[in-house]
């Protein structure tokens, strides 16, 4: 899991793009999906606060709030651009800022109302994604992805949900194929 200044340090085009497509109407926007008790998937509009120590996120009490305090894992997309049909699209794990120097710093610089009840989260980034669409062939773009160096893959996450190991997990498949 690295932090947005790690992953920024790592590829930072990359990361100049995402920033740009998540600020492109000035403050942060895009859909957060969160998992649901249930397994299911949960989206919402947010304003993440990109900053270059890392990405956060001011969330008040809500089904979303709930679902990250008790499931970390989340997928934030950008908000659609008026002029193309770029898109964004990071996923990790938000845990809970609890330095409150950090937080105070950021509700100040962020105006994040006193008086509401949130709670400020930072994203980590396991996957990174950015896709550019061009005039001349807008159904075929361009998709630059980046994954955490030691992140595990996706084989692994399944043997892992499956109880299996690394090595199971792909024999699984191999035979379900």
């Amino acid at each position: 899991m690295a932090s947005w200044s790690e992953f920024a340090a790592d590829v930072p085009r990359l990361a100049e793009g995402i920033r740009r497509l998540l600020q492109q109407y000035g403050p942060g926007l895009g859909y957060l999906a969160t998992v649901r008790a249930d397994g299911g998937p949960r989206v919402h509009p947010v304003s993440p606060v990109l900053t270059d120590e890392g990405l956060f996120c001011f969330v008040i009490d809500s089904p979303k709030r709930r679902d990250l305090e008790r499931d970390g894992r989340y997928a934030l997309h950008s908000f659609p651009a008026e002029e193309c049909d770029d898109e964004a699209y990071l996923a990790g794990h938000a845990r809970p800022v609890t330095d409150p120097t950090w937080v105070t710093r950021l509700a100040h610089q962020h105006r994040a109302s006193s008086g509401t009840d949130w709670r400020l989260f930072e994203f980590t980034i396991d996957i990174a994604m950015i896709a550019r669409r061009d005039a001349a062939s807008p159904a075929r773009p361009a998709v630059h992805v980046w994954l955490e160096p030691g992140a595990p893959t996706a084989s692994e996450r399944l043997g892992r949900v499956r109880g299996a190991s690394r090595t199971s997990a792909v024999g699984q498949r191999a035979e379900a194929a």
